[in-house]
């Protein structure tokens, strides 16, 4: 197993948590310790003899700190094999001391860009010393034990006193590759902040957290998330998410996201099968609900707002999968936790993402989020007829619908409440009467509803069925060349309709 025993440490890290038992450790098995700056002080106020970098280098850390490491005597050290007869010729001839172990962090550059630092700042937390010692002791870890991160300290420790100071290659080779993981990951972070300017055409997204999920999409499929989902969740109650657990409570936090006032949504393969405004949360869910009570069965629930007692007793008649909310009532929670496999999840923060990517073929797209919201004052009546105002708040509720919504859809609303939705169709026409037969079928009258449309109607047989069944306010992107085909016919009739001049497909 190419066993090494750790007889001489280099030391030298920006985190010190954590780092004094290891330091305790090495001395009671009689390892000699390397160091610089603050971690030098460190360790001799622990009451260790400790060699500084430049008794070796024979310069001082020079250039403000810039250069400290950079230098034979040091990457000798960690370099050379301990196997290889010229190397351990020349290590004699220059003095070169072995280093068997190097416990090295770097610079917090993400965290400097990410509190707005300077650039100035930014700048010099750009590692250099730092990033080649972990890139030159991971590289020779046949000999060398690498430990790159303060989140590695609990597995050294433990594997220090289980081994008493030695390490098999094994070992060595699993710290290597956790090494190129912070340093890739870093290199990253740079490239991602220099390239905010310049856009250069290169893709490198990095991500050091992940969990293995029971499965992908099926089950005869693997599946991993890769991200701090902890940090944007706490899970309450309920089994592991699954992958269409997450991609559905994905497109569920995103459109409830979209309403300030109190909004419920309801989710089935990451479309909405229910969504509602309303006064209170039990309101709101049971306006959602009305609109799919079939559909609901084993959905995704979420809504903006704290869900208490009155809104939990409601709720929890239904079998649903996962539900959503940034705060629970005490009475709440106890309720809904009453079946163990339900998915509670509390919420801790909105979405920041920006960008989103998928593969495709064989490479990565890359688009801007849709985060454009259509607003009263994107609206522009085409037609003689202006919509009431409550028609203008039907049409911008159902506009956020369609946003979230597959494409090709159509979505058919009154203000505050989802009516009937078609998803997913390859025609506007199909999409439509998929809609005004869902309706029919929870008993909806659609006299006075309103219908929102992803993308511009090519023909006015849209306009002429809605027409036909009661809907007399349209809201749409306009753009098609037969535009004043659908005003003409809407004129005619007497109804009101808006152009957004935004399309917002999804596929």
């Amino acid at each position: 197993m190419a066993s090494r025993k750790i007889t001489r440490a280099l030391i030298s890290v920006f985190y010190k948590d954590n780092l004094e038992p290891i330091v305790h450790t090495l001395a009671r098995q009689g390892v000699e310790f390397v160091s610089t700056g603050g971690t030098q002080d460190f360790i001799e106020k622990l009451g260790y003899k400790v060699t500084p970098v430049e008794n070796l280098t024979g310069y001082p850390s020079i250039f403000g700190g810039r250069v400290k490491t950079l230098h034979p005597a040091i990457f000798g050290g960690i370099l050379y094999r301990r196997d290889d007869a010229g190397d351990l010729s020349q290590a004699k001839e220059f003095k070169i001391a072995p280093l068997d172990l190097v416990i090295v962090d770097l610079y917090p550059f993400e965290e400097t860009v990410a509190k707005g630092g300077s650039e100035e700042d930014i700048i010099e937390k750009i590692d250099i010393g730092g990033i080649s010692l972990i890139r030159g002791a991971a590289k020779n870890f046949n000999d060398v034990l690498i430990v790159s991160s303060r989140n590695q300290y609990g597995a050294l420790l433990e594997l220090l006193q289980q081994k008493n100071g030695a390490t098999d290659l094994s070992d060595r080779k699993q710290f290597a590759a956790m090494a190129f993981d912070v340093t890739s990951h870093y290199d990253a972070a740079i490239f991602s902040y220099f390239n905010n300017e310049f856009q250069l055409p290169s893709f490198k997204k990095s991500y050091q957290q992940g969990r293995v999920l029971r499965y992908g999409e099926n089950p005869h499929q693997k599946g991993t998330y890769y991200g701090d989902l902890d940090g944007l969740f706490e899970q309450l109650n309920g089994k592991e998410l699954s992958y269409n657990n997450l991609v559905d409570i994905d497109a569920a936090v995103n459109l409830v996201k979209e309403f300030d006032e109190t909004a419920f949504v309801i989710i089935k393969h990451t479309n909405a099968c229910g969504v509602a405004t309303a006064p209170t949360v039990k309101e709101a869910y049971l306006k959602a609900f009305q609109a799919d009570t079939i559909s609901a069965f084993g959905g995704v629930l979420a809504t903006n707002k704290t869900i208490d007692l009155a809104a939990a007793e409601e709720i929890n008649k239904l079998f649903f999968e996962i539900l959503i909310a940034p705060a629970y009532t005490e009475d709440a929670l106890a309720l809904l936790k009453s079946k163990k496999n339900r998915m509670i999840l509390l919420q801790k923060k909105q979405l920041t993402e920006t960008k989103q990517s998928k593969t495709i073929l064989n490479g990565v797209i890359e688009q801007d989020l849709d985060l454009k919201t259509d607003s009263q004052a994107d609206l522009k009546i085409v037609t003689k007829v202006a919509p009431t105002a409550a028609e203008v708040n039907a049409l911008l509720f159902a506009s956020k619908i369609c946003k979230h919504t597959k494409s090709n859809t159509i979505i058919l609303a009154v203000e505050g409440q989802l009516l009937a939705s078609g998803v997913g169709q390859t025609s506007r026409v199909d999409a439509l009467k998929q809609a005004i037969e869902k309706a029919g079928t929870f008993g909806f009258n659609l006299k006075g509803a309103v219908m929102a449309s992803d993308a511009f109607f090519p023909f006015p047989d849209c306009v002429e069925i809605a027409n036909q069944h009661g809907i007399h306010a349209v809201i749409q992107p306009g753009g098609s060349v037969k535009d004043q085909d659908s005003i003409a016919y809407c004129d005619q009739q007497g109804m009101a309709m808006v152009f957004t001049g935004i399309r917002h497909f999804k596929h």
